[in-house]
C-alpha cells in the first residue's frame, strides 16, 4: 500500500511539472523570436543607413594651373570738369538779350546774356557829361594860373573834381558791366535755365559751363596701395554707358595726405576727351596696374570654402577602387579638404598663395554639401565660364 501511495504522489508530480516546462519552452520560443526580430531589424536598419549615410556627391571640377597674374588695383571714381561753374551774375535784373543755346559751344569771352540796363546807362551818360566838364574847368583854370590870374588851390580842387568823376564813371560802368554775362572760359554749355522778359535775382544759375577736354577723374585708394601708385602711371576707366569700350589716361596728382576717418587717399586722373562723351557727375570702374606680371596658381572664386577660421579648397583624391577595373566609373573618388592663403582676385578668379599643388584636381562647384572622405561623382555638364574680366550685362 505504502509503495503504492509513492508512486501516485509521484504521477501527480510529474503531470502538474510538464505543463510548466511547456510553457517555459514556449516563453523561451518566444523571447528568442522577439531577440532575433529585433537584432535583424538593427541590422537592416544599420545596413539601410550605411548605404545612405554618405552617398556619392555630384560636384564640377577645375584643374589648378599657373597663369600669368599681374597685380592691379581697382577703383570707383567719378567725373570731374577740368574748368566748371554755374553761371550767374552779381546784380539782379530783368532778362534782355539772350545770345546763347542749350548745349552749345563757346569761347573764352564769349557774350551769354544782357539784362535791361536802361537806367543804369542814361546814369553813366549824366556822369560822363560831369566828368567832362570837370576835365574842362581844369584846363580852364590851368591857363589862368599861368598867368597868375587864379589860385593854385582852385587848380588842385579841380583836379580832384576830375578824378572824383571819372571815378564815378568808371564805377557806373563797372555796374553796366555786372549786368553782362561772358563765358569765363571755354567749355560747352548745359541747359538754359532762364527766359526772355524773366526777372532773376542775384546768384541765380543761368546755366552750366563745363571745360570737357581734357577730363578729370577723382577716385580713393586705400593707404597701403601707395606703394604701387605714382604720378604719370596708366589707367583703365569703364564706364556703364559705353559698355566694351576703354578709357586710358594718366595718374596727375596724389593728394598730401591720407583721410584719417577711412584712411584712404584721393588720386586724380586726366583722360583725353575729344568726343566729349564722358561727362562731369558720371561713375567709372578704374583699374591700375601696380606691379610686375607673376606666376600664379589660379582658380575660380566659386572653388573657395571662405569661412571665419579659414579659407579651404576641397580635392579630389582617388583611393583603391578608383585603379579598380571592375568598379562603376568614377568610384573611389573622394573630397580631401586643404586650407589655401589667398592672394587678390581678379574678376571671376582669385591667386592662390598656398595650400594647391599644380595639377591638383579641385572641387569647382557643389563643395557646400562635402566633408571629408565625402564620395564623389563627377559631373559631366559644362562648367560656367570664369573670366579674368568679366562685363555685367542686362538681359
Amino acid at each position: 500500500m505504502l509503495a503504492d501511495s509513492i508512486s501516485s504522489s509521484r504521477d501527480r508530480r510529474g503531470f502538474r511539472a510538464k505543463p510548466m516546462a511547456i510553457m517555459l519552452a514556449i516563453v523561451a520560443v518566444v523571447f528568442g523570436l522577439l531577440y532575433g526580430f529585433v537584432a535583424f531589424r538593427s541590422a537592416m536598419i544599420k545596413q539601410f543607413l550605411a548605404g545612405m549615410a554618405n552617398p556619392p556627391q555630384t560636384v564640377s571640377v577645375t584643374t589648378a594651373a599657373f597663369q600669368d597674374w599681374r597685380p592691379k588695383q581697382t577703383a570707383v571714381g567719378t567725373f570731374r570738369a577740368v574748368n566748371g561753374a554755374d553761371l550767374s551774375l552779381e546784380v539782379a535784373g530783368i532778362v534782355e538779350k539772350i545770345h546763347f543755346q542749350s548745349g552749345e559751344q563757346v569761347a573764352e569771352g564769349q557774350l551769354l546774356l544782357e539784362l535791361r540796363k536802361d537806367t543804369d546807362t542814361t546814369r553813366l551818360a549824366s556822369l560822363q557829361a560831369s566828368a567832362e566838364l570837370a576835365g574842362i574847368t581844369l584846363r580852364r583854370d590851368q591857363s589862368q594860373l599861368k598867368l597868375h590870374a587864379t589860385s593854385q588851390a582852385t587848380v588842385d580842387t579841380d583836379v580832384a573834381n576830375l578824378k572824383s568823376a571819372e571815378a564815378q564813371v568808371a564805377q557806373q560802368e563797372a555796374v553796366i558791366a555786372q549786368k553782362t554775362l561772358r563765358a569765363p572760359f571755354a567749355g560747352r554749355l548745359g541747359i538754359r535755365g532762364v527766359d526772355l522778359g524773366q526777372y532773376i535775382g542775384a546768384g541765380s544759375v543761368i546755366v552750366t559751363l563745363q571745360a570737357l577736354d581734357p577730363i578729370f577723374l577723382d577716385f580713393t585708394l586705400p593707404q597701403q596701395a601707395l606703394n604701387g601708385v605714382d604720378v604719370g602711371q596708366p589707367i583703365d576707366a569703364n564706364v556703364d554707358a559705353f559698355p566694351g569700350k576703354k578709357f586710358t589716361g594718366k595718374i596727375i596728382a596724389i593728394n598730401s595726405k591720407v583721410d584719417q576717418a577711412s584712411r584712404n587717399v584721393q588720386v586724380r586722373a586726366s583722360l583725353a576727351n575729344a568726343d566729349h562723351k564722358l561727362t562731369p557727375g558720371m561713375f567709372a570702374q578704374i583699374d591700375i596696374v601696380t606691379g610686375q606680371s607673376e606666376r600664379r596658381i589660379t582658380l575660380p572664386q566659386t572653388a573657395i570654402v571662405y569661412a571665419p577660421f579659414g579659407n579651404s579648397v576641397f580635392l579630389v583624391q582617388k583611393s583603391g577602387a578608383a585603379d579598380d577595373k571592375t568598379a562603376p566609373a568614377g568610384a573611389g573618388l573622394t573630397a580631401q579638404q586643404a586650407f589655401v592663403r589667398l592672394g587678390a582676385t581678379r574678376g571671376d578668379e582669385v591667386a592662390v598663395l598656398e595650400g594647391v599643388p599644380e595639377g591638383a584636381t579641385v572641387v569647382a562647384a557643389g563643395q557646400v554639401k562635402l566633408r571629408n572622405g565625402s564620395p564623389l561623382k563627377i559631373s559631366d555638364a559644362p562648367q560656367p565660364p570664369v573670366d579674368a574680366d568679366p562685363k555685367p550685362v542686362d538681359q
